[in-house]
C-alpha cells in the first residue's frame, strides 16, 4: 500500500489486541479528489486502518516471523461516519485467532468516542520464499524495513 493509516501503536498485547492512532490531515494527497469540496477519508481506507493495525500484531505476536502480512477477507464492514482533516481515529483490533499462515479479527474504529467503521476480518501471512526460494533475501529486506517503521511506531 502506497499510503501508511497508522500513525502510532498506542497499546499492544501480543496475540490478543492492538490499540493505534490514526490523524488525518489535509495534506493527505487522495483527500484532493475525495472531495475537492468536501474532503473525507475514503472509507476503504478507513477499512485499510483497520487491517493496518492488524497487520503490526501478527508482527509483534509472530516475532515478524513473515514478510506479507495481507487481507484475506473482509466481512460485515459497517461505516458509521466521516473522518474529516483534522480528526484523529482510534482504531481497536481484537484477534479471535493468530495461527501460522491466517488469522481472523474484529475491529473497530472511532473518532471522538464515536464509532466511523465496524468489521470483522481474516489475513494471510506468508513469505515469498515459501514459493520461490531465490527470494530468501527479499523477504528478509522487507522483514528489516517493517522492523525500522515498527521503531517508529512505537517511539522507540
Amino acid at each position: 500500500m502506497k499510503f501508511v493509516l497508522v500513525d502510532k501503536i498506542v497499546k499492544i498485547l501480543p496475540g490478543k489486541e492492538i490499540q493505534t492512532v490514526k490523524n488525518v490531515s489535509l495534506s493527505e494527497e487522495y483527500l484532493a479528489d475525495h472531495f475537492p469540496t468536501f474532503p473525507v477519508l475514503p472509507g476503504v481506507f478507513l477499512l485499510q486502518g483497520l487491517v493496518e493495525s492488524a497487520c503490526w500484531l501478527v508482527r509483534a505476536s509472530e516475532n515478524f516471523a513473515h514478510s506479507m502480512v495481507l487481507l484475506a477477507q473482509a466481512k460485515n464492514v459497517k461505516y458509521k461516519s466521516f473522518a474529516a482533516p483534522g480528526t484523529s481515529i482510534q482504531y481497536t483490533v481484537t484477534a479471535k485467532d493468530i495461527e501460522e499462515n491466517i488469522s481472523s479479527f474484529s475491529g473497530i474504529g472511532t473518532c471522538d468516542g464515536q464509532p466511523i467503521v465496524e468489521a470483522r476480518f481474516s489475513l494471510r501471512h506468508f513469505n515469498l520464499a515459501e514459493q520461490d526460494a531465490k527470494r530468501t533475501a527479499e523477504d528478509a529486506y522487507i522483514i528489516e524495513k517493517l522492523k525500522e517503521r515498527w521503531k517508529l511506531l512505537n517511539g522507540l
